[in-house]
């Protein structure tokens, strides 16, 4: 399998990259839930994946595709992709080197440390800390895995799209959060332009929409209340080719959208997303994204590792 820096997956690849991981990730479910006003949307519940979030399938691709394991992975994150890499390690009897943000949360710098991590609280931002990563990555016998870009790791994260396909007859419409737009680079990857593909970032984050305003992918300075796990300096040149090939269109929703749409899932499922997992139902919740009559809209849930007792009690 190739793994270039700037080439978006094939659909073979995925179908590949699936066999490869096999039962080593979850298959998680997809719900229905109705919202104010009578729309139905179906939810596909990703943060139900091996360490709270998708990531494990992009680290996985990358970690059995390489021509012998290595004896150390290597990955700077906000949170869930150390968790995942960590989680990989751990599920292979490797061992894993992680560098975050002195901002990470204590949830996620917690959990690393009890899957056998290594922590390293390096800068304010996950550039930062991936620029700490460089010289463990360099080691020998060491595998760096980057947190969102790279032709597998779209290919792992693209076999979401593929489990989508499979799960939900007639799907028009899928909406995705975007961070560093490895996860809907993948999906994207799978349905091509088959289906309508959205990106929704918060607006403190928004490295696609910056993209898309200046033709090419560009710095951006992350913040806001999703910036932990959706925090990424600019859109990975994987993804980004993956979802121009694609015509992702682009939404951004505010940081009360997206606590609406966190406590929404929770009083109408009991489901304790992280704000970054709430992000893409926030555009439906909040009309930024108005579904058509008879429209088969999926909304990926993303992520669930955030501390939960900011959520309402009733």
């Amino acid at each position: 399998m190739t793994s270039s820096e700037t080439l978006a997956p094939t659909r073979a690849l995925i179908e590949d990259v699936a066999a490869l991981i096999g039962d080593r990730v979850r298959r998680t479910p997809v719900v229905e839930l109705g919202l104010p006003g009578g729309q139905a949307v179906t939810l596909k519940l990703e943060l139900l994946q091996h360490t709270g979030s998708f990531k494990p399938r992009g680290a996985f691709a990358n970690v059995l595709s390489a021509p012998s394991l290595p004896s150390t992975l290597v990955a700077a994150s906000g949170g869930n992709h150390g968790l995942a890499v960590a989680y990989v390690a751990r599920v292979l009897d490797l061992t894993a080197q992680i560098f975050v943000p002195q901002s990470a949360p204590a949830v996620k710098v917690a959990r690393l440390r009890s899957l056998g991590a290594e922590v390293h609280q390096v800068g304010a931002t996950y550039q930062e800390a991936y620029a700490a990563s460089a010289s463990a990555a360099a080691a020998d016998d060491a595998l760096g895995v980057h947190a969102y870009d790279g032709v597998l790791t779209l290919a792992g994260q693209g076999t979401t799209g593929r489990e989508i396909a499979e799960q939900v007859t007639d799907v028009d419409s899928v909406l995705v959060a975007v961070g560093g737009g490895g996860f809907l680079g993948g999906i994207a990857s799978w349905f091509g332009s088959q289906r309508r593909m959205v990106a929704v970032e918060p607006e403190g984050s928004a490295t696609y929409a910056a993209a898309l305003a200046a033709g090419q992918p560009v710095d951006i300075s992350p913040g806001g209340l999703a910036s932990d796990s959706l925090g990424a300096s600019r859109i990975g040149s994987s993804a980004w080719q993956a979802m121009r090939a694609a015509d992702v269109a682009s939404l951004v929703v505010s940081d009360d959208e997206i606590v609406a749409a966190r406590e929404l899932l929770w009083r109408e499922l009991r489901i304790a997303a992280e704000p970054g997992g709430a992000v893409a139902l926030a555009a439906v919740l909040s009309g930024r994204y108005r579904p058509a009559p008879g429209e088969k809209v999926v909304v990926v849930v993303c992520g669930a590792n955030a501390d939960p007792a900011d959520l309402p009690l009733d």
